[in-house]
């Protein structure tokens, strides 16, 4: 059996579980997914959260979003969402406007230039930039059918 997760860490004491193992294996691939993730948006001039905001507007268009359906939606779900889309205004990136409705939210659209931004990001792929394609298309089915079990004990 492969011991990477101890070598990473350098840990030289067995896990007292696999199930411990697990943790902390997913708690050490996480972090580094997402160092990988931010480094690799950083080309871009955007972050991950920032590129998650502009994916759900796009999703989202020709509707605006509000600020607290896009917390709903993040993946980070301890984001400032009221500052990442004051910085993709400062961009060009989102236009945000009082709502009509609700005075203390507003209405948050994404703009041609960050559709067409996202359309760069889609060419180049953002998948091709992560180690999901370095294994086999089975292994990643399975990764996924765990993924989905683990969220449902949500």
């Amino acid at each position: 059996m492969n011991n990477n997760l101890e070598r990473l860490i350098k840990q030289n004491i067995p896990f007292t579980s696999p199930q411990m193992k697990a943790q902390v294996g997913f708690l050490y691939l996480a972090y580094c997914y997402t160092s990988t993730q931010q480094a690799y948006f950083k080309q871009y001039g955007i972050t991950l959260q920032q590129y998650n905001i502009l994916r759900i507007l796009r999703g989202q268009y020709p509707k605006p979003a509000n600020i607290s359906m896009l917390r709903d939606r993040m993946l980070d779900k301890m984001s400032d969402v009221s500052r990442l889309v004051d910085r993709l205004q400062k961009m060009d990136y989102v236009t945000k406007e009082p709502n009509e409705v609700d005075k203390r939210n507003a209405d948050v659209l994404i703009t041609e230039l960050a559709m067409h931004l996202l359309s760069k990001i889609d060419e180049k792929g953002v998948e091709t930039a992560t180690i999901f394609n370095k294994i086999s298309e089975e292994e990643v089915h399975t990764f996924n059918q765990i993924v989905d079990k683990l969220l449902g004990l949500l």
